[in-house]
């Protein structure tokens, strides 16, 4: 089994790891855009571009599905990536976990980069699986370019002003970028500072390695043996994780497996 995972950095991580967690035998391809990133700052067109560009250079691996581990490329590209690479490779996006955050009936907010905050495709979602929820969307200006860099400092400066700009009454709190989850102990401490207990935490890589799975036929073995070959993709060209990439236990995983040659 091979699952292809892309986004423009080492956000992908987190999906990854979850993969592995389900299918520790699976061969991977982590496709990045190093050379176009970062994709949020671009228009969607332009987004579009880059994510068929790498998502091109996944399937040319031959996997047997691809996930866009990218909340905003999901947002923008999604659509256009199933046009071009279905029904011969699935394509999973990856969704904000809403609906599991407001299951609870509590007041929740959504963390996201302001290219995904205030999107259209996110409305949609609270408006379908938050109906009648106090949801807040809080844009996190700096914070996955900041987990990109592995900028301890600017992490911690833009996780401060988010969670100043984070309601006291929330209870559920939607990590609404892929790179926040590699960085969600710090948000949840960012969090604890006040006179009640931190808001529970959703993220999406889980249950979009799950779906990976359901869409391709296979069931999760997570006691077998690791070993599954990785294959990295800067750009479209064969290279290795990015050095910002060994600062979270994610990556540095993902080292201890003999890279495919």
């Amino acid at each position: 089994m091979k699952i292809a995972l892309m986004d423009s950095g080492i956000g992908l991580l987190a999906a990854t790891a979850a993969v592995r967690r389900l299918r520790p035998d699976a061969e991977l391809v982590l496709s990045l855009d190093p050379e176009g990133m970062p994709w949020g700052a671009r228009t969607p067109e332009k987004l579009t571009s880059r994510a068929l560009s790498v998502a091109e250079a996944a399937a040319a691996h031959r996997p047997d599905a691809l996930v866009v581990a990218c909340n905003t490329a999901t947002v923008h590209a999604l659509p256009a990536l199933r046009a071009r690479l279905e029904p011969r490779l699935p394509v999973i996006g990856t969704v904000p976990a809403i609906r599991p955050a407001a299951a609870g009936g509590v007041p929740i907010a959504i963390w996201a980069t302001p290219a995904t905050t205030g999107s259209p495709y996110q409305r949609r979602l609270i408006e379908d699986y938050a109906d009648g929820v106090v949801v807040a969307e809080v844009p996190c200006p700096g914070l996955a370019e900041a987990v990109e860099r592995a900028d301890e400092r600017a992490i911690d400066t833009a996780v401060a002003a988010a969670a100043a700009r984070t309601p006291d009454d929330v209870a559920a709190l939607v990590l609404g970028c892929t790179h926040y989850e590699l960085v969600a102990g710090r948000i949840r401490e960012a969090l604890a500072r006040r006179d009640r207990p931190p808001p529970v935490l959703h993220g999406s890589a889980g249950a979009v390695a799950a779906q990976a799975l359901r869409r391709i036929g296979a069931s999760p073995t997570p006691g077998v043996t690791p070993g599954g070959a990785v294959t990295v993709l800067l750009s479209g060209r064969p290279g290795v994780l990015p050095l910002p990439a060994l600062a979270y236990p994610e990556g540095r995983d993902l080292t201890e497996v003999a890279p495919a040659g």
